[in-house]
């Protein structure tokens, strides 16, 4: 049989491609396959957090943790005390899933109630004295510093500054560079941490504060690209700008690997959409638009989604917190069903449905998901002819369950047959 590719005979009769045409063809690739390599380099591994709890800068104490935790016990205590009662609440079946998912949600919010905290300084902080942002902003980056230093601190936390626009430009450049200073003098920046710039309607912002990162890593003595940040999609022309483009992908070129995620921000988009303020949802087909633009802008480049929140606080009587609650859940499983697995939360009553929703998710897909990859991995078929790159989902799947705690590496491992290392090379993580 004749052979092909690189180093074989040519076809049978003498025929074939040249050696000059096939190096014609790689001197004509050669930018392409860097280009390829630069912008969509894949999933760049570790954790992504589940969620995003936003905290007002004013608001935010040592204690702020422990007491989203607190009280998000508090609620689940009292209102879903049970699987039953949760089930009711959420109307979902009472089954053996549902008791498992019960009881991990209680253990986790125990544990590790909040996975990535945001100090915020724009909307939910608002404006105030220079004096009195310049002191919060440095009190903040204290609390932090000591929060890591002691163990309690969430896996990611950092801070959302005011936006680049002209107005609050200069305040913001002022507060984060007090933020990052006080870090470096308390022995610097922790792995967590996360910086957020808002309402970003031009790429033009993005690389601005690239350059301002930039600035300060070397004035710091920092490796350059220590600092990272996510960029929050809020505003119609992060989605289409005027040349009728995807501003969203020009912004994740303009942030020269920097960026982590894209963050939707649920109500100042619905707003500058018209939509009316009843109508402003997670679900909205104007979110739907924004959210599947920001999904193709990111695959393939390591930056990762993040999907809103609602503004139904689950609170008052036990009917209307399920009520509630019923909603949140819904949401948030709709966003796993869509994968945009992050989102943000606002009220420590959120918390249980966040991980109720994400432990189902993951508990649920387990059986099936870990016997397709096993057959994969063995080479030996199944009902389920599946590819690489489904694999690389399906490992990816198994690897975000492991990380959030909705299962276990022990039965994982007995169901796939598979460690985490070898589950992260299927899944191409970097």
């Amino acid at each position: 049989m004749a052979q092909t590719g690189t180093g074989g005979a040519g076809p049978a009769g003498g025929a074939g491609f040249s050696a000059v045409a096939r190096a014609a063809v790689d001197a004509l690739l050669a930018p392409v396959d860097a280009e390829l390599a630069r912008r969509y380099p894949g999933d760049r591994g570790g954790r992504q957090p589940v969620h995003t709890v936003y905290v007002p800068a004013g608001a935010f104490a040592a204690d702020t943790v422990r007491t989203w935790g607190r009280r998000a016990l508090e609620a689940f205590d009292t209102h879903a005390g049970t699987p039953a009662e949760l089930a009711r609440a959420l109307g979902v079946p009472d089954d053996a899933l549902l008791a498992e998912v019960h009881r991990r949600v209680r253990a986790k919010l125990e544990r590790e109630p909040v996975e990535d905290l945001r100090i915020d300084f724009e909307d939910g902080y608002g404006r105030r004295s220079d004096a009195e942002e310049d002191a919060d902003a440095v009190r903040a980056a204290g609390l932090v510093a000591a929060a890591v230093a002691d163990g309690g601190a969430p896996p990611y936390v950092g801070i959302r500054v005011k936006c680049l626009e002209a107005a609050v430009r200069d305040r913001g450049i002022r507060t984060l560079e007090l933020f990052l200073a006080t870090l470096l003098a308390h022995g610097g920046p922790p792995d967590g941490l996360v910086l957020t710039l808002p309402k970003v309607t031009y790429a033009e912002q993005v690389t601005a504060l690239v350059r301002l990162l930039e600035d300060f890593e070397r004035t710091a003595g920092m490796p350059v690209g220590r600092l990272r940040f996510e960029i929050q999609i809020e505003t119609t022309q992060a989605i289409l700008g005027p040349d009728g483009r995807a501003t969203v992908a020009r912004m994740i070129e303009a942030a020269e690997g920097r960026a982590t995620g894209l963050h939707y921000g649920t109500f100042d988009y619905s707003a500058a959409c018209g939509v009316a303020a009843d109508r402003q949802s997670m679900d909205h087909p104007v979110a739907d638009h924004a959210k599947a633009v920001m999904q193709v802008a990111a695959a393939g480049t390591g930056v990762r989604l993040s999907d809103g929140s609602t503004n139904a606080v689950p609170a008052g009587t036990t009917a209307e917190v399920h009520a509630a609650w019923r909603l949140h859940h819904a949401l948030v499983r709709r966003s796993l069903a869509r994968a945009y697995y992050q989102g943000w939360d606002m009220h420590p009553a959120h918390l249980p449905t966040r991980y109720a929703a994400v432990y189902s998710f993951y508990r649920e897909g387990l059986a099936p998901a870990a016997a397709r990859l096993s057959a994969y991995a063995a080479g030996a078929g199944g009902a389920v002819l599946d590819e690489p790159a489904t694999a690389r989902a399906l490992s990816g799947y198994l690897l975000r369950g492991l990380d959030c705690g909705a299962v276990d590496p022990a039965e994982v491992g007995e169901a796939t047959g598979l460690d985490r290392a070898a589950l992260e090379e299927l899944a191409g993580r970097r």
